[in-house]
């Protein structure tokens, strides 16, 4: 067993991505009954009654779950991660942006706290004592993140440190990709895209009908689709999601694309309306391996079969 198996008391060392729009408290909720961790993600101006909805589908469960939150909306407003507190997560991810305050208030309540690296730099800050999980997020990922590393090199540099439990992520969405970061030293693997087209995802049908047409070489890492609706990221910090019109358009060519008030305001609509031509849909390169409508339990007993796979590698290379 695990160091971060002790602290959380999980079976399954699989956590869910906390993908902000897909994954929310059903999800979290059926991913932790199923003996793995559930993690809600958290938009960056969540509402106090959205709050209160999502964390009422875990707070009761005897199984742990978390929260995720984006540390560049957290240094503005640390009210969403203070609601939630109230609620009992067992731990928060806090990423991209400065963590300080934010790891403060989830250590002061008792909680542990996890922080996504995706390069050498973020791995040194994650060495600080106010993080206690070090999520290795490489490129290949889906959302927002970092584009400088794959998976596999920075979980090798994180667990190298051997201080903390590392969590691995990025295009892990099979039990043979969850043996290989095991094997690799991981305590545990992050898992979003696989997770996207489940029943208890709260994305719009749209959007699951997309993940579930697309392959390995249909996704693109850009900040297009950020500057289109201005939104606060930092351009270290752009986003893997399926490739579509827009992004065909201006991936590739920043400079070329103006960020108008029309153009916020056609984003928001196709948002909203789940226009899957225009409005980002974030998924990563394990899109591969979603291909129909599962619930969260069904996709954890497959992703179970990690273990037949590490036995069978034990006997192959005894």
């Amino acid at each position: 067993m695990s160091d971060l198996q002790k602290l959380l008391g999980y079976r399954d060392p699989i956590f869910n991505a906390p993908m902000a729009g897909a994954a929310g408290g059903a999800m979290a909720a059926a991913v932790s009954a199923a003996g793995a961790v559930g993690m809600i993600g958290v938009s960056p101006t969540p509402t106090a009654e959205w709050i209160k909805t999502q964390a009422s589908l875990v707070s009761e469960i005897d199984t742990p779950w978390g929260a995720g939150f984006m540390g560049w909306a957290l240094e503005a407003d640390l009210s969403p991660l203070e609601s939630f507190l109230e609620y009992g997560p067992a731990l928060v991810s806090i990423s991209f942006g400065d963590v300080t305050r934010a790891a403060a208030l989830a250590h002061e309540a008792g909680v542990l706290t996890a922080m996504q690296v995706g390069n050498a730099a973020d791995l040194d800050r994650a060495m600080q004592d106010d993080i206690d999980i070090i999520i290795a997020r490489g490129g290949e990922g889906g959302g927002h993140g970092r584009n400088e590393s794959g998976t596999l090199p920075l979980l090798q540099l994180a667990c190298a440190q051997r201080q903390k439990p590392v969590v691995a992520a990025g295009g892990i969405g099979t039990a043979a990709g969850i043996a290989a970061v095991l094997a690799a030293g991981a305590d545990a693997a992050w898992i979003g895209t696989r997770f996207l087209s489940t029943k208890e995802s709260s994305g719009h049908e749209n959007l699951k009908a997309a993940v579930r047409a697309s392959g390995l070489d249909d996704t693109v890492y850009t900040r297009a689709f950020d500057i289109a609706q201005q939104l606060p990221w930092a351009p270290e910090f752009g986003g893997r999601a399926l490739a579509n019109d827009f992004s065909r358009r201006y991936a590739a060519d920043l400079d070329s694309l103006e960020a108008t008030e029309d153009l916020r305001q056609r984003m928001v609509r196709a948002r909203a309306e789940a226009d899957v031509a225009l409005a980002p849909v974030y998924a990563g390169q394990a899109v591969e391996f979603v291909q129909r409508e599962e619930t969260c339990a069904e996709v954890l007993a497959e992703l179970g079969g990690f273990r037949r796979i590490l036995a069978e590698a034990a006997q192959r290379f005894a």
